[in-house]
């Protein structure tokens, strides 16, 4: 399993465009083979502050995600509303250690 946080802060204006592409593609992404969750967050308190939380099957899976037609077009949409750029941070489970304990949504 590999457990990706995407950080991303958006121009204010643009926050409910973003929210409108991101949910499509959290939609889609969530019908990918080696997807178990896809996640959008909003931080407590911060209207323009999001995280995506992805968590995929295998380490390749991330690179299949992102040659999809859905996460072009996410991508394509929202990069010229980012007030900067996004990061993510890559996790590996500690427990439950074991996939098979883990289900998705």
């Amino acid at each position: 399993m590999l457990i990706v946080q995407v950080f991303v802060h958006v121009v204010p204006e643009h926050v409910d465009a973003f929210i409108a592409a991101s949910e499509a593609n959290a939609r889609a992404s969530r019908e990918e083979p080696g997807v178990v969750r896809f996640d959008l967050l909003r931080e407590e308190g911060s209207a323009d502050r999001f995280v995506l939380l992805e968590i995929y099957r295998t380490d390749e899976d991330p690179a299949r995600h992102k040659e999809t037609a859905h996460y072009a077009a996410w991508k394509t949409a929202v990069e010229p509303w980012m007030a900067s750029p996004r990061k993510s941070v890559k996790y590996r489970a500690v427990d439950p250690a074991d996939p098979s304990a883990w289900k998705s949504a």
